[in-house]
């Protein structure tokens, strides 16, 4: 087997080899990105500083919010200094670390999306024991295995990896390091090797998808019996949360569920779950939201006091 040594970095093709392109990309996704973090930023102090907001769905809001920052830190700050660059290159251990930050953040939102998911069906179908059901310990314990899961993904997904050799060439198709077009770089047969990819990321990208498309139509054929208000309200909630998780899930199993192939337009389906998706989430979650609205106006106008002083 060759050492994997024998590649110290990769150059990335990038979006496109057209100058004038990446000068208007630059112009596009430095503002997005500058408004995933401001975006999610506010609604992670919102939830911190707002007591109104103090309920298991909020709580677990601010950590999908963290989450999303975080998620898009690790490929945008890259894509937006590439793009600017002549040469787009990254080290060898430069994109082993990107590639575990980006899959231990991913796998954090999928479990924590599953978490809210039970969270509004238990608010939901069961409002007479959903204070004793989603008390702080439980949110607390669910929290902590949404963030242990997307280590297990991670570690998962990066061991599968970084045993592959790489001794030329290093030239990826693409503006981040992923795991599909590291596998066409490999000096070996990846055929078992992509199979348990698959199996952990297109794999639980599926499963979780069906558990979450499942769990929101009980919810749904719930709320049937329900007065208008309340159907209004639950049908509110529900279609926001709907809304991220087909957004969410349904490129990265376009992307995690193929292993031998890749496509020209992988590059812009990348573009959309790791800036547009995290983008979209305050939007659709706390936006749309009376409640946060006016916990953000509460915000501000203390904020604008503590200015004046």
């Amino acid at each position: 087997m060759a050492d994997t040594r024998n590649v110290t970095e990769f150059i990335f093709l990038g979006l496109s080899p057209n100058r004038d392109v990446q000068k208007v990309c630059f112009v596009i996704f430095l503002p997005l990105y500058t408004a995933v973090v401001l975006g999610n930023l506010l609604i992670v102090l919102t939830v911190m500083t707002s007591r109104s907001l103090g309920s298991p769905m909020y709580f677990f809001l601010s950590h999908l919010s963290f989450v999303e920052i975080c998620y898009c830190s690790t490929t945008a700050p890259k894509l937006i200094s590439d793009l600017l660059a002549e040469r787009k290159a990254i080290s060898f251990w430069g994109c082993m670390t990107q590639l575990s930050f980006m899959h231990f953040f991913a796998g954090t939102e999928i479990f924590l999306l599953t978490v809210m998911a039970y969270d509004r069906y238990a608010a939901i179908c069961k409002p007479l024991h959903y204070t004793t059901i989603m008390n702080r310990q439980v949110c607390a314990i669910l929290a902590g295995v949404a963030w242990a899961g997307g280590v297990v993904h991670s570690l998962a997904q990066i061991l599968l990896i970084f045993r592959l050799p790489f001794c030329g060439p290093n030239v990826i198709d693409h503006y981040f390091c992923d795991v599909l077009p590291l596998l066409k770089l490999a000096c070996s047969d990846t055929f078992l090797i992509g199979l348990l990819i698959v199996a952990n990321g297109g794999t639980l990208s599926v499963i979780s998808f069906v558990v979450l498309v499942a769990s929101y139509m009980v919810i749904l054929l719930h709320v049937k019996k329900q007065s208008s208000e309340g159907r209004c309200k639950a049908l509110s909630t529900c279609g926001s949360h709907i809304t991220v998780v087909t957004l969410f899930f349904g490129p990265c199993i376009f992307i995690y569920l193929r292993t031998s192939t890749t496509l020209p337009v992988d590059k812009m389906v990348a573009v959309f779950y790791t800036v547009i998706t995290p983008l979209l989430n305050p939007v659709i979650y706390s936006f749309r939201n009376a409640e946060v609205k006016k916990a953000m106006r509460r915000l501000w106008i203390r904020t604008m006091k503590l200015c004046e002083k």
